[in-house]
Protein backbone atom coordinates (compact mmCIF):
# COMPACT_ATOMS: atom_id res chain seq x y z
CA UNK A 1 0.00 0.00 0.00
CA UNK A 2 1.59 2.82 -1.22
CA UNK A 3 2.21 6.07 1.63
CA UNK A 4 -1.40 8.72 0.74
CA UNK A 5 -3.09 5.64 0.38
CA UNK A 6 -2.08 3.66 4.04
CA UNK A 7 -2.77 7.21 5.72
CA UNK A 8 -5.94 7.69 4.50
CA UNK A 9 -7.57 4.16 5.52
CA UNK A 10 -5.46 4.95 9.51
CA UNK A 11 -7.89 8.06 9.30
CA UNK A 12 -10.69 6.28 7.82
CA UNK A 13 -10.21 3.59 10.04
CA UNK A 14 -9.09 5.44 13.75
CA UNK A 15 -11.89 8.51 13.23
CA UNK A 16 -14.14 7.36 15.90
CA UNK A 17 -12.73 8.50 19.50
CA UNK A 18 -9.73 9.60 17.66
CA UNK A 19 -8.35 12.30 20.07
CA UNK A 20 -9.13 10.48 23.05
CA UNK A 21 -6.85 8.01 21.74
CA UNK A 22 -3.97 10.50 20.10
CA UNK A 23 -4.29 12.09 23.35
CA UNK A 24 -3.03 10.98 26.76
CA UNK A 25 -4.39 14.12 28.18
CA UNK A 26 -6.81 15.55 25.63
CA UNK A 27 -8.08 18.67 27.67
CA UNK A 28 -4.54 19.93 28.85
CA UNK A 29 -3.38 19.32 25.38
CA UNK A 30 -5.76 21.00 23.54
CA UNK A 31 -6.88 23.54 26.03
CA UNK A 32 -3.40 25.06 25.35
CA UNK A 33 -3.60 24.92 21.95
CA UNK A 34 -6.97 27.06 21.72
CA UNK A 35 -5.23 28.99 24.19
CA UNK A 36 -2.45 30.24 21.97
CA UNK A 37 -4.86 30.44 18.51
CA UNK A 38 -6.68 32.96 20.98
CA UNK A 39 -3.84 34.81 22.50
CA UNK A 40 -0.65 34.47 20.02
CA UNK A 41 -0.18 37.40 17.84
CA UNK A 42 -2.90 39.75 16.73
CA UNK A 43 -5.83 38.64 19.58
CA UNK A 44 -8.91 37.18 18.50
CA UNK A 45 -12.09 38.78 19.88
CA UNK A 46 -15.54 36.56 20.75
CA UNK A 47 -17.43 35.89 17.58
CA UNK A 48 -14.23 35.86 15.00
CA UNK A 49 -14.58 33.38 12.57
CA UNK A 50 -12.06 30.61 12.73
CA UNK A 51 -11.10 27.69 10.27
CA UNK A 52 -9.05 24.73 11.52
CA UNK A 53 -7.42 22.95 8.38
CA UNK A 54 -6.91 18.87 8.75
CA UNK A 55 -9.25 19.48 11.46
CA UNK A 56 -9.73 15.36 12.85
CA UNK A 57 -12.45 14.68 14.29
CA UNK A 58 -12.99 18.60 15.32
CA UNK A 59 -12.15 18.06 18.81
CA UNK A 60 -10.65 21.65 19.16
CA UNK A 61 -13.67 22.99 18.98
CA UNK A 62 -15.23 22.57 22.42
CA UNK A 63 -12.02 24.47 23.71
CA UNK A 64 -12.99 27.59 21.67
CA UNK A 65 -16.55 27.91 22.48
CA UNK A 66 -16.58 32.07 21.98
CA UNK A 67 -15.56 31.78 18.30
CA UNK A 68 -16.96 30.66 15.60
CA UNK A 69 -15.41 27.58 14.12
CA UNK A 70 -15.76 26.02 11.19
CA UNK A 71 -13.81 22.40 10.49
CA UNK A 72 -12.00 21.28 7.44
CA UNK A 73 -10.59 17.33 6.79
CA UNK A 74 -9.91 15.31 4.28
CA UNK A 75 -11.35 12.32 5.48
CA UNK A 76 -14.86 11.93 4.83
CA UNK A 77 -14.44 9.42 8.06
CA UNK A 78 -13.65 12.53 10.10
CA UNK A 79 -15.92 15.20 9.30
CA UNK A 80 -18.58 12.59 10.49
CA UNK A 81 -17.05 11.98 12.92
CA UNK A 82 -16.58 15.83 14.09
CA UNK A 83 -20.55 16.24 13.33
CA UNK A 84 -21.40 13.45 15.28
CA UNK A 85 -20.23 15.79 18.34
CA UNK A 86 -22.13 18.75 16.62
CA UNK A 87 -19.33 20.59 14.87
CA UNK A 88 -19.72 22.46 12.10
CA UNK A 89 -16.89 20.45 9.75
CA UNK A 90 -16.75 20.25 5.70
CA UNK A 91 -14.71 17.94 3.22
CA UNK A 92 -11.81 19.30 1.95
CA UNK A 93 -8.00 19.43 1.61
CA UNK A 94 -6.19 21.92 3.04
CA UNK A 95 -4.27 23.12 -0.23
CA UNK A 96 -7.29 24.07 -1.89
CA UNK A 97 -10.38 24.74 0.08
CA UNK A 98 -11.63 28.21 0.37
CA UNK A 99 -14.18 29.49 3.01
CA UNK A 100 -16.95 31.56 1.68
CA UNK A 101 -16.02 34.35 3.75
CA UNK A 102 -12.93 35.48 5.33
CA UNK A 103 -11.89 34.59 8.44
CA UNK A 104 -9.75 35.97 11.24
CA UNK A 105 -7.59 33.29 11.69
CA UNK A 106 -6.68 29.89 10.15
CA UNK A 107 -5.03 27.03 12.27
CA UNK A 108 -3.45 24.29 11.10
CA UNK A 109 -1.72 21.56 13.38
CA UNK A 110 0.32 18.67 13.13
CA UNK A 111 -0.55 19.00 9.04
CA UNK A 112 1.70 21.27 7.14
CA UNK A 113 3.62 18.92 6.10
CA UNK A 114 0.62 17.72 3.76
CA UNK A 115 1.03 20.82 1.81
CA UNK A 116 2.27 19.67 -1.85
CA UNK A 117 4.09 23.50 -2.24
CA UNK A 118 4.17 25.20 1.44
CA UNK A 119 4.67 28.68 0.17
CA UNK A 120 1.89 28.40 -2.08
CA UNK A 121 -0.25 27.09 0.52
CA UNK A 122 0.22 29.86 2.68
CA UNK A 123 -0.35 32.05 -0.25
CA UNK A 124 -3.55 30.51 -0.34
CA UNK A 125 -4.16 30.85 2.95
CA UNK A 126 -3.54 34.57 3.22
CA UNK A 127 -6.23 35.17 0.59
CA UNK A 128 -8.76 34.51 3.02
CA UNK A 129 -7.18 35.12 6.35
CA UNK A 130 -7.84 38.30 7.72
CA UNK A 131 -5.52 38.12 10.95
CA UNK A 132 -3.39 35.10 11.37
CA UNK A 133 -2.07 32.06 10.35
CA UNK A 134 -1.29 29.30 13.40
CA UNK A 135 0.46 26.60 12.99
CA UNK A 136 3.10 24.03 14.86
CA UNK A 137 6.43 23.68 13.94
CA UNK A 138 9.04 20.95 14.62
CA UNK A 139 12.40 23.08 14.61
CA UNK A 140 14.27 19.25 14.09
CA UNK A 141 12.18 18.93 11.09
CA UNK A 142 11.89 22.07 9.24
CA UNK A 143 14.84 25.35 9.64
CA UNK A 144 12.19 27.98 11.18
CA UNK A 145 14.50 30.58 9.10
CA UNK A 146 12.72 28.55 6.00
CA UNK A 147 9.48 28.61 7.27
CA UNK A 148 9.74 32.76 7.98
CA UNK A 149 11.24 32.97 4.18
CA UNK A 150 8.31 31.02 2.77
CA UNK A 151 5.59 33.47 4.75
CA UNK A 152 7.40 36.52 3.67
CA UNK A 153 6.81 35.39 0.15
CA UNK A 154 3.57 34.68 0.74
CA UNK A 155 2.51 38.09 2.36
CA UNK A 156 3.00 37.05 6.07
CA UNK A 157 5.62 39.76 7.49
CA UNK A 158 5.98 38.73 10.82
CA UNK A 159 6.15 35.45 12.85
CA UNK A 160 5.57 35.12 16.17
CA UNK A 161 6.96 31.68 17.79
CA UNK A 162 5.52 30.25 20.92
CA UNK A 163 7.51 26.52 22.72
CA UNK A 164 4.65 24.03 23.15
CA UNK A 165 5.61 21.65 26.04
CA UNK A 166 2.35 20.32 26.84
CA UNK A 167 2.90 16.67 26.03
CA UNK A 168 0.35 14.93 23.31
CA UNK A 169 1.09 11.35 24.27
CA UNK A 170 2.08 11.09 28.33
CA UNK A 171 -0.92 12.46 31.27
CA UNK A 172 0.98 14.58 34.02
CA UNK A 173 -0.50 16.13 37.25
CA UNK A 174 -1.26 19.68 37.05
CA UNK A 175 1.69 20.95 38.69
CA UNK A 176 3.47 19.25 36.71
CA UNK A 177 1.34 20.66 33.22
CA UNK A 178 1.80 24.24 34.73
CA UNK A 179 5.15 23.97 35.15
CA UNK A 180 5.96 23.12 31.75
CA UNK A 181 4.09 25.84 30.51
CA UNK A 182 6.13 28.14 32.27
CA UNK A 183 8.81 26.82 31.11
CA UNK A 184 7.75 27.82 27.46
CA UNK A 185 8.52 31.21 28.38
CA UNK A 186 12.36 30.30 29.69
CA UNK A 187 13.78 32.20 26.45
CA UNK A 188 17.33 30.13 26.15
CA UNK A 189 16.27 27.29 28.09
CA UNK A 190 13.13 26.64 26.36
CA UNK A 191 14.63 27.16 22.67
CA UNK A 192 17.54 24.55 24.48
CA UNK A 193 14.87 22.17 24.76
CA UNK A 194 13.39 22.37 21.29
CA UNK A 195 16.91 21.05 19.97
CA UNK A 196 15.71 17.17 21.49
CA UNK A 197 11.96 17.47 21.56
CA UNK A 198 8.96 19.54 21.56
CA UNK A 199 7.12 21.68 19.18
CA UNK A 200 6.89 25.25 18.66
CA UNK A 201 3.14 26.97 17.88
CA UNK A 202 3.65 29.56 15.34
CA UNK A 203 1.65 32.98 14.46
CA UNK A 204 1.92 34.29 11.15
CA UNK A 205 0.65 37.75 10.42
CA UNK A 206 1.04 41.04 9.05
CA UNK A 207 2.01 44.53 10.78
Amino acid sequence: MKEPERIKEQYATGAESWSGRQYADAAAYLSHRAELVASLGPLLEPGDRVLDLACGDGALASFLPAFTYLGIDASPEMVDEARRHGVDAQLGDLNDFAPAEPVAATCVFRAIYYARDRTAFFRHAAAYTERKLVFDLNPRQYRVEDIRADLRAAGFARLELRPFFVPQTVALPRAAVAALRAAERSGPAARLALRYRFTYVCAAHCP
